[in-house]
């Protein structure tokens, strides 16, 4: 589906049941509201069940809740396209830069409206609180989980970052329900790192997943911080996907940097006093 989720909307209401209408009427008068409603919200503020929310995604021709979520959101954007063009052979450099970063905003723009407050701050609290924390990725997921633990060591914090499936396997069977992996993947079915994080639930370490909805690796996490992005993975490298990770990595050790307040601040103090001279002036 494109922009004009809305307009679609309305043309439909009529042939719609009379509980999807409920939900589509909603949707038309709260676009913006409805964009940040969980399943459970939106059954409520309907008086409508789950399963009906469902079936009225599926008659749209959306996956599910969160799908149509997505695509609501971009809806209601201006100045930002949410499909990303396809290039052409001739492209030229100004129109390759621009699709590539009309694409990458966009998508991370659809990513914010889409995470949860709620899963966000209980991710926060859980890292601020950990006794240690291990961030798994395998390949390009990888990448993320090396920035994060830059980003989270300086924190004075016993911090981890394992891309080899052998090490996460055995790491992860050494956690407990006193430390926390953050699992990092785009497809959320990389077999090995569900086998690190199934040693790691076995234990009752809690499970933090940066990944899309209904894969395999969020029905396994305790919290899921959802990236849902298109791009086409058979093919390239996945890039809006680890854009979107980076991100909510940043999110999170700002989140815990603000709980852990004053002591944050002269710890990366420390760090920073630690890097004079090695710039040149």
């Amino acid at each position: 589906m494109n922009t004009s989720i809305l307009p679609e909307l309305r043309a439909r209401l009529p042939r719609l049941s009379r509980a999807a209408a409920r939900v589509a009427r909603l949707a038309i008068a709260h676009p913006g509201d409805v964009a940040r409603m969980t399943i459970g919200e939106i059954a409520q503020a309907a008086e409508v069940s789950e399963p009906t929310v469902i079936r009225f995604c599926r008659a749209l021709g959306h996956a599910g809740w969160p799908d149509f979520k997505v695509q609501l959101a971009a809806s209601l954007m201006t100045g930002v396209p949410y499909v990303h063009s396809s290039l052409q052979s001739d492209e030229s450099v100004a129109g390759l830069t621009g699709k590539v970063f009309d694409n990458a905003v966009s998508a991370l723009l659809r990513v914010r409206d889409a995470l949860d407050p709620a899963a966000v701050e209980s991710a926060i609290g859980l890292l601020a609180q950990a006794r240690r924390i291990e961030f798994y990725g395998v390949g390009n997921s990888g990448i993320v989980a090396t920035d994060a633990q830059h980003k989270f060591f300086r924190f004075d914090l016993a911090v981890a970052a394992y891309a080899d499936s052998h090490i996460q396997a055995m790491a992860a069977s050494l956690l407990g329900p006193a430390d926390v992996l953050v699992a990092i993947s785009h497809s959320g079915r990389s077999r090995e790192l569900l086998e690190a994080v199934d040693l790691a639930r076995a234990n009752a370490c809690p499970i933090i997943a940066l990944t899309a909805s209904g894969t395999p690796l969020a029905e396994r996490a305790t919290l899921i911080l959802r990236a849902d992005t298109q791009e086409d993975t058979a093919l390239y490298s996945p890039m809006i996907s680890r854009l979107a990770h980076l991100t909510i990595i940043d999110v999170l050790a700002l989140g815990v940097a603000l709980r852990r307040g004053d002591q944050a601040s002269r710890v990366l103090e420390k760090t920073k006093k630690s890097l004079i001279g090695k710039r040149r002036p």
